[in-house]
């Protein structure tokens, strides 16, 4: 068999036949796809960084491997003392980085454009950092250059642009950087590889589109909707929104007390000024997952005659979750290139400190975006000071606006202490509704009732005997357990909810409780604090077990949601048990002080000023991870450890977890069915690709596990 001497990126086999990829025409593909996407950022550096990402392939060694590796020359002859395979991106990184001074930034992005972005000196010696690959792999380089590579794609003329003046910005733009890179890279190869596949990314949809599609919507719920002083009360919301929608971007805030609306509002607010500002798409992001499918499903049915333009990505949607291997959505997943997108705050935040490839993809398609953080009071206080500092570098840096939207007043721009010494640098926004506390005492749908001593606990079965004195009432608890005992006491037909339950368990029962709700039909329901956010029900008594006051208001939000009545009632108990430690019995503390002798207004902002102030203060460090360190600590010689900053910076604690898969409902046999399939090949990507299985397990603390396996 005899092949030509051209130098091949890939190899694919179609039509009975082999086709190379030009690696010369890959390189040059990717430096100009890596430079669009970089447009606002840095157009030279990525257009350099797409050049060389790929000049380890010209090496013979490399050469060979592919050629026997796709079948194109099995008799090619691989050399076992170095792994061609992996050796191939350290290459363009030695290159770079004898590009001195500027070219260590791209080095960065070379040798991590498949394996992840690397720490500058190993954490604990732990792999290879960037000094040792650009040091070690010079012999690499030498076995390329020998090779007969174009002199437009080893030209190294230095960029013109300059980087971010400030150091402690670094490690964002090298990221950003590194996914354009990255995405451009996986684009390029996709059109060669599998040419149909990149013909279903395209979306034509455009936000004005978008817009129009959304005021049709929102005249026909007008027409169908009583004048209620609520409904009434949430259009003077929508227009501000509107309005505001019109100012610079930046950083805002919507301040809306739950039932105003906020949801639609601040979908408004971002589509009026995207439009306005020319904005590439919209981000919307959830702190859980439990609601992020209700949130989700709505947007769809607003934008249903656009077809598919809504991607949801989390941990239960990282698969196709149309079972079709080349989908729009679950492409869109992959980068999101997409005009709306809707996230949770782990995905979003997790990924803007990240070092993983398929991670970072997207990162450059935050670029120019609106960005809705709903719920934000749920933020994790001791994550503040990185979350702090990627939404000012993304709205400084990257024209990126935010809205930052609760129901409970978060006092993010303060971070003082409550003798006024200053905790960190607060967020600065601008608010978008006028007042919000006339809205706040208007729209007082529910009284509350503290204990009256908060140091004396109630048994389970007092509060079980006090929740059957209601026909409709919602109990909500801190623990799993917690749930388990109260609901074991109460009468049958009464509904339990929480995290021990399979997403597609969970969301059939939310259904069933919310039809019986809007029928008035007698319902108890027992759930944990899955409940309290952004889930759509509406009862007419709330307990709730002692908490922070976020969550305490955040459970008054399921409580006369609508307005029916002329008050709810919300009844705060100290239940038997020990608040879990950490975060939960810290803000239980902090509204204990606070609450002890109350007589004001629990809903007021200037009530949730007071109490997020002394939570903050509560708390020892707000950047638990020591993330900002690892990044910011030598950047200005650019020696960032990107991998050590990533694998510590975890919003939820990792703890050692076992995933239980559930046959629930009418998917048992294909449950049982996508198991086999998984014991025949365990690998990570089978479950990731499977949405039935997803829905359908949970993951579980591997120390609440008896020896028998139990839990």
């Amino acid at each position: 068999m005899s092949h030509n001497k051209t130098s091949i990126a890939h190899v694919t086999f179609c039509n009975q036949q082999y086709i190379t990829h030009d690696l010369a025409d890959h390189l040059t593909k990717v430096a100009k796809k890596t430079a669009e996407f970089a447009d606002l950022i840095g157009s030279d550096w990525a257009e350099i960084a797409g050049r060389w990402h790929d000049l380890g392939k010209y090496r013979p060694a490399f050469q060979a491997y592919i050629k026997r590796d796709s079948g194109y020359d099995p008799e090619a002859h691989v050399s076992s003392e170095h792994n061609p395979k992996t050796a191939h991106a350290s290459t363009g990184a030695v290159y770079a980085a004898q590009q001195e001074p500027w070219g260590l930034v791209l080095a960065y992005l070379i040798a991590g454009h498949h394996a992840g972005l690397p720490d500058y000196e190993p954490d604990q010696g732990k792999g290879r950092g960037l000094r040792e690959i650009v040091t070690d792999d010079e012999v690499f380089l030498n076995e390329a250059l020998a090779q007969a590579i174009p002199e437009h794609i080893l030209s190294s003329q230095p960029p013109t642009t300059l980087s971010l003046g400030d150091p402690e910005a670094g490690h964002m733009w090298i990221r950003m950087l590194f996914s354009c890179l990255v995405d451009a890279d996986f684009l390029d190869t996709e059109v060669f590889m599998n040419p149909d596949k990149a013909m279903n990314r395209a979306s034509k949809v455009s936000i004005m589109q978008m817009l129009d599609c959304f005021n049709k919507h929102m005249c026909s719920f007008a027409v169908g909707n009583e004048q209620t002083k609520l409904n009434t009360i949430r259009n003077e919301i929508l227009t501000q929104s509107r309005q505001a929608a019109q100012n610079q971007p930046g950083v805002f805030t919507m301040t809306v007390p739950t039932g105003g609306g906020k949801t639609l509002s601040s979908l408004a607010f971002a589509l009026e000024h995207a439009v306005s500002h020319n904005k590439s798409r919209i981000i919307y992001v959830i702190p859980y997952t439990s609601i992020i499918e209700q949130t989700a499903g709505i947007f769809r049915d607003i934008f249903a005659s656009l077809g598919e333009i809504v991607v949801e990505h989390h941990s239960n949607t990282d698969a196709d979750q149309y079972n079709k291997e080349s989908s729009w959505s679950r492409l869109a997943t992959e980068n999101w290139d997409a005009p709306l997108i809707v996230t949770t705050t782990v995905q979003l935040f997790e990924s803007l400190y990240a070092a993983r490839t398929s991670r970072c993809r997207k990162l450059h398609n935050l670029v120019n975006s609106v960005i809705v953080i709903d719920e934000t009071q749920l933020l994790p206080v001791e994550h503040l000071k990185p979350i702090r500092h990627a939404i000012d570098l993304l709205q400084q840096y990257y024209g990126v606006s935010f809205v930052l939207s609760t129901a409970t007043p978060t006092g993010l721009d303060l971070l003082s202490d409550p003798f006024g010494k200053q905790l960190l640098q607060g967020i600065d926004s601008r608010e978008i509704i006028d007042d919000p506390s006339r809205y706040f005492s208007v729209l007082k749908r529910v009284d509350f009732h503290l204990p009256e001593l908060f140091d004396q606990p109630l048994s389970w079965e007092t509060i079980s005997d006090q929740l059957q004195e209601h026909d409709s009432v919602l109990c909500i608890v801190n623990k799993r357990q917690d749930a388990r005992d109260l609901f074991a006491l109460m009468p049958k037909g009464t509904f339990h909810l929480s995290g021990l339950m399979c997403a597609e368990h969970r969301s059939q029962v939310i259904e069933v409780i919310r039809t019986r709700l809007k029928n008035r039909e007698p319902t108890r329901v027992i759930s944990t604090q899955l409940i309290e956010a952004g889930v759509d029900l509406d009862f007419p008594v709330v307990f709730r077990a002692m908490a922070g006051l976020d969550s305490i208001v955040q459970a008054a939000g399921r409580c006369n949601r609508e307005g029916r009545m002329e008050r709810g009632k919300i009844v705060v108990f100290i239940p038997p048990s020990k608040t879990p430690l950490g975060m939960l019995t810290i803000s239980t503390q902090t509204a204990v002080s606070m609450l002890s002798g109350f007589n004001g207004n629990l809903q007021a902002p200037a009530t949730f000023t007071d109490y997020f102030t002394r939570l903050f203060a509560a708390v020892d460090n707000h950047d638990k991870s020591c993330v900002l360190s690892k990044l910011q600590k030598n950047a200005d010689a650019c020696q960032i450890q990107f991998r050590t900053a990533a694998q510590n910076f975890r919003l939820i604690d990792n703890q050692e977890t076992v995933s239980i898969f559930v046959r629930f409902g009418e998917e048992n046999g294909e449950v049982d069915r996508l198991l086999g399939q998984l014991a025949k090949q365990p690998e990570r990507w089978i479950f990731a690709q499977t949405t039935t299985l997803q829905r359908q397990s949970l993951s579980l603390s591997a120390s609440g596990l008896d020896e028998s396996g139990r839990y």
